[in-house]
């Protein structure tokens, strides 16, 4: 029998002065704390002021009985886990007492061992509950937290493109120079540029939460489709007058996974190799296998991250805060989806990070031995 981390009450309700001291040493000696009463309207006041985590009743008592007992204590409480005890078993009156919201039925006379079981399990789905509950109270929070901060990202940089499209608009017969106009021009694309990541970011979050962007388990070869991120990104690589490389022999990096969620996780780091880094700087990727896993790593000689932010990387919408960075724009969503997609495809993500150094991140997935096909 598990017993309880924190000490859990139990009230039992019994008329039978026997049945409420047997069930009382039974539940104390295995660790809980024992509140007994003798009749129904006195075991609902203990109810509403003990806030129990499982309540026995018994079901043939005077005055107000154990089914009027049991509607009470949803009211009161709809977490508190009821367990009926009764020497009137039927099968018709456990069918109703069940439908009535209790947990179990026990028949007496019932051995110790029988009463701790049924305890058990009932304790067992009271926490089961609570934490589908905790998980879906975090998840609400989350959306919320997620809806307003995607709104005001929005919000930021549509304003900047209303106030330069209103002000060009409002110039009447004033002359600007065409250099003037450019510049306003080329501030409301970078502003609808930024709006387009975060939108982007959004549905592929929602597509991993749903479970419909790793739909495949394919043998992919990670040496090509790496390359292709990296001609992909080549561009903003020399504008930022940073260095790529990548020593990756085919057909030795192969995993079972989706192309296009893999497409996005590479993306996403070496993105930010790019993004992080310093002038002139380097990104490195290298690949491993070992241990029937495949590990590929992203290597920067950027800014670095700190160890107090290192903790909290993989969290959703948490940006590092540095003075160097201070002007990178991001949605702080990126490697919460590297973190997922990893997760979902049986693998790993981890980072080593010096400040001022720089940082490499290693994925590790299993690796797939099967020949390509014909």
């Amino acid at each position: 029998m598990n017993r309880p981390d924190k000490q859990q009450t139990i009230v039992v309700i019994d008329d039978d002065y026997v049945m409420r001291l047997s069930c009382s040493k039974i539940l104390a000696k295995a660790g809980f704390r024992v509140e007994t009463f003798e009749d129904g309207a006195q075991g609902l006041e203990g109810i509403a002021r003990l806030r129990p985590d499982l309540v026995v009743v018994d079901l043939k008592m005077p005055g107000i009985s154990g089914m009027e007992v049991i509607s009470r204590t949803a009211q009161i409480d709809p977490a508190i886990i009821i367990v009926v005890i009764t020497g009137y078993a039927t099968i018709s009156t456990a069918v109703e007492t069940i439908k009535s919201g209790a947990y179990d039925f026990l028949p007496k006379p019932f051995s110790p061992d029988e009463l701790r079981l049924i305890v058990d399990r009932g304790l067992e789905r009271r926490r089961l509950l609570q934490e589908t509950q905790r998980l879906e109270m975090e998840r609400e929070l989350l959306r919320r937290r997620f809806v307003t901060f995607v709104s005001h990202q929005l919000k930021t940089p549509l304003v900047a493109i209303h106030q330069y499209l209103d002000a060009m608009r409002h110039l009447g017969d004033v002359r600007v120079t065409a250099d003037q106009r450019q510049e306003w021009i080329g501030r409301c694309l970078e502003r609808s540029d930024e709006m387009l990541a975060i939108i982007k970011d959004w549905l592929t979050l929602s597509k991993v939460e749903s479970g419909h962007l790793c739909t495949e388990r394919k043998r992919i070869d990670l040496t090509p489709l790496i390359r292709d991120v990296l001609k992909a990104l080549a561009e903003v690589a020399a504008a930022k007058g940073v260095h790529l490389a990548a020593e990756l022999p085919e057909n030795t990096y192969c995993v079972r996974g989706d192309r296009n969620s893999l497409s996005v996780l590479f993306d996403n780091l070496i993105s930010n190799a790019i993004k992080y880094n310093r002038p002139n700087g380097n990104v490195t990727i290298t690949g491993q296998v070992r241990e029937g896993d495949v590990t590929i790593s992203v290597t920067d000689t950027g800014i670095g991250i700190a160890p107090e932010d290192q903790q909290r990387l993989f969290d959703e919408f948490y940006r590092v805060k540095a003075r160097s960075s201070a002007s990178t724009s991001g949605t702080g969503l990126g490697l919460a989806i590297c973190r997922r997609i990893v997760s979902e495809l049986g693998g790993r993500i981890d980072v080593e990070s010096e400040a001022n150094t720089g940082s490499t991140f290693c994925v590790r997935l299993p690796a797939c031995h099967e020949a390509a096909a014909l």
